[in-house]
């Protein structure tokens, strides 16, 4: 093998290395404010001085707004049996995110086998996530995995025709009125 061919293989790992990091390259930092962080006062400054903070604690907000929420208002509601989806409303097995940032093969192995045994169980797999500045990998990886997915307008959506609620108008009349 001639150095040539050394260095075109090479330089072929390095290209593949490329695509795949300019394919993994996250948005640009998104000025987006949604309501859930208005509901506190949060702006974007705050929320970059501890992003993986501030993003798993809203997280959490919104999964029990969203399971308190669907616990009062919908009949067909169940706790969740395991640990793939946060609540069920009929047929419908309910993960609520405040975003999907992460690409990296385990995190998508895992929801597209979360997909499976709900698919399995009888559920329609459905994610409500609250920002739309997620990573486009990620949501293309749960979309073909069999989840049906509605992000920012279209997740309060769901949610007012699942409830007869509109938890997003709720939400917008308190803007910072639980402000830290």
């Amino acid at each position: 093998m001639t150095q040539e061919d050394i260095n075109g293989l090479l330089e072929n790992i390095l290209n593949q290395y490329q695509q795949a990091f300019t394919e993994r390259t996250p948005p640009e930092e998104s000025t987006e404010e949604d309501d859930l962080m208005l509901a506190f006062g949060f702006t974007q400054t705050i929320k970059a001085t501890n992003k993986q903070y501030w993003g798993r604690q809203l997280g959490k907000c919104w999964e029990r707004l969203v399971e308190t929420l669907c616990q009062q208002t919908c009949e067909q509601y169940q706790k969740a049996h395991g640990t793939h989806y946060d609540l069920a409303v009929g047929l419908n097995a309910i993960d609520t995110k405040y975003r999907i940032g992460s690409g990296d093969a385990k995190t998508l192995r895992g929801f597209k086998q979360n997909a499976e045994t709900l698919i399995d169980e009888g559920f329609t797999p459905v994610l409500l996530i609250v920002r739309n500045d997620n990573l486009q990998q990620a949501i293309k990886a749960c979309s073909d995995g069999g989840w049906e997915i509605y992000a920012g307008n279209n997740a309060y959506d769901y949610l007012n025709n699942l409830t007869q609620f509109d938890l997003q108008a709720w939400l917008q009349t308190r803007q910072n009125r639980f402000s830290l």
